[in-house]
């Protein structure tokens, strides 16, 4: 599965991390085996020392008991409840007490047995379809079995973790920007990012839509 990150990946902008974080693989060791998935969508959330700050991050209003992981060390996960009953992740970026963060919208399953457990994570018959499987940021949760209770918090760049971001080599060619999707606030920041036509990309396929870009060299 590659190398672990470095913790210097993260120190930076978050806005900048966003990108350079598809292609990338989050590997989560489980009792069934190792679940891993290819990063291929994300959106970043500004920290509230930005100008301005982004009023869509859960860090707009400061420190609180329940985003205190945003403020903390860079590269660890940030797992909140949506709905009471589902789970979407981010990964902390910058500098302690600078909060920012990625939240990852979709991923690609990665060898069979990734696969064939997350269709049983999902409730799925055998066989189902990636698309099914992992995108979207509340399904790519429950296919990798991530809730805020077991996971927020753990360093995702410690070897002896059970959840890790690790470098296989992948480089991510083309990467599209949009603005961000089911959000209320700053909807126009162009904070959505993903590989370019994937099958596994969450909400409108994007990559035919007037108002995105593209960049290249995100590695």
């Amino acid at each position: 599965m590659g190398d672990l990150l470095p913790r210097a990946f993260f120190d930076a902008p978050t806005e900048q991390v966003a990108p350079r974080l598809l292609g990338k693989m989050l590997v989560h060791k489980t009792t069934a085996g190792m679940l891993a998935g290819r990063i291929v969508e994300v959106e970043a959330y500004l920290g509230p020392h930005c100008d301005p700050p982004d009023p869509a991050a859960h860090s707009y209003r400061g420190p609180t008991p329940r985003n205190s992981i945003l403020f903390g060390r860079a590269g660890r996960a940030y797992v909140y409840a949506i709905y009471g009953r589902y789970f979407c992740m981010n990964v902390t970026c910058e500098v302690e007490g600078r909060a920012g963060c990625v939240l990852l919208r979709a991923l690609e399953p990665v060898g069979d047995l990734s696969q064939a457990q997350m269709a049983v994570n999902r409730g799925l018959a055998p066989g189902a379809a990636d698309r099914q499987l992992t995108s979207g940021p509340s399904r790519l949760c429950q296919a990798l079995g991530l809730t805020r209770q077991s996971h927020n918090g753990l360093d995702l760049l410690d070897p002896a973790s059970s959840l890790q971001l690790r470098d296989d080599g992948y480089t991510a060619s083309e990467v599209l920007i949009t603005p961000r999707i089911g959000i209320k606030h700053a909807v126009d920041w162009p904070l959505r990012f993903a590989l370019q036509a994937h099958h596994c990309v969450s909400g409108p396929k994007f990559w035919n839509m007037a108002d995105s870009k593209r960049i290249t060299g995100t590695k």
